[in-house]
């Protein structure tokens, strides 16, 4: 088994870090909140004072951290100190030129380093049922895999280093542009006399039915399971939704790629969390179209 520093345990790392912890591998953890330090002593995982403590004689450095500049500030800090041949491996979701550029500081150094950004939130992190989108060689995927294999259920290796960030912030434009598809159809149908139910059991096996709408459905009744039924509390935050389509929409402005669905769905996630906080679960969205919130002309 292996030694592993965890570094960032929010939501999202605190389950991941565990699941790690039950497959046997020492597990040392950082995160600068006091809040997150003390779950994390609660679950049994390892805490150190500062990430370079953590990371001291680890083959393993695993990162789940806010933003590009963290990862590289942390790599900066680390990559330099850790030993000859350590993996580094990211699961933040970050700009793809971040990521090349800490796969680069790493690798220039002698190191491994693979880029995996998350899909399945907060409960695919507690269960270990998250899927991986992997971007990196595929020797440094192989060694990789044993640690994404005790966190996740599914690993696909999307390219060379950058590419789990591509494939993650093109999935989730997808995600953002269909949830207010969806929400603006159950917005109309309601106009019309439909019910939620009745347009669900309609499109949930028609053409429009996609994972916004059979999984993460935004209004309450269809689905139980949905964050709709818990006043939008837990599951994928407005907020971080946010974060993921301003990544796209940078990635396409430096390729030249015309998103104007991407563009819209930014700005209209722009209003809903300046309005709503950033906290409520990006589903609740369609709270500000059946209100009409949203400026028409914006």
């Amino acid at each position: 088994m292996s030694k592993i520093a965890f570094l960032g345990l929010g939501n999202m790392g605190l389950g991941m870090a565990t699941n790690l912890t039950r497959a046997g591998h020492t597990v040392v953890g950082f995160d600068p909140s006091p809040a997150a330090a003390e779950k994390a002593k609660a679950h049994g995982i390892a805490f150190a004072d500062s990430a370079v403590a953590a990371s001291e004689d680890s083959d393993v450095i695993i990162t789940m951290l806010p933003s590009g500049k963290h990862v590289l500030d942390v790599y900066a800090d680390l990559v330099p100190a850790a030993r000859a041949g350590t993996l580094f491996l990211d699961c933040s979701t970050i700009d793809v030129a971040d990521a090349r550029a800490a796969a680069e500081l790493a690798v220039a150094a002698g190191h491994s380093a693979v880029d995996a950004p998350v899909s399945g939130g907060t409960v695919g992190a507690d269960g270990g049922t998250l899927t991986f989108m992997v971007g990196g060689p595929a020797d440094a995927v192989d060694q990789a895999a044993t640690f994404l294999d005790a966190m996740g259920s599914r690993i696909v290796r999307c390219g060379d280093a950058g590419a789990g960030q591509a494939a993650k912030i093109c999935n989730n434009m997808i995600l953002g542009i269909s949830m207010i598809a969806v929400s603006e159809a159950f917005a109309l149908g309601a106009k019309l006399g439909l019910t939620d139910q009745a347009l669900f059991d309609v499109s949930s096996t028609a053409s429009g039915q996609c994972w916004a709408l059979t999984t993460n459905c935004p209004v309450p009744g269809p689905v139980p399971t949905s964050p709709a039924n818990r006043d939008y509390a837990g599951g994928f935050g407005s907020a971080l939704m946010l974060k993921d389509l301003r990544l796209a929409q940078a990635a396409a402005t430096d390729n030249g790629v015309d998103t104007s669905l991407g563009r819209r769905a930014t700005e209209l996630y722009e209003q809903f969390v300046a309005q709503d906080g950033p906290g409520r679960d990006f589903s609740a969205i369609v709270t500000a179209i059946r209100s009409g919130a949203f400026d028409a002309k914006a």
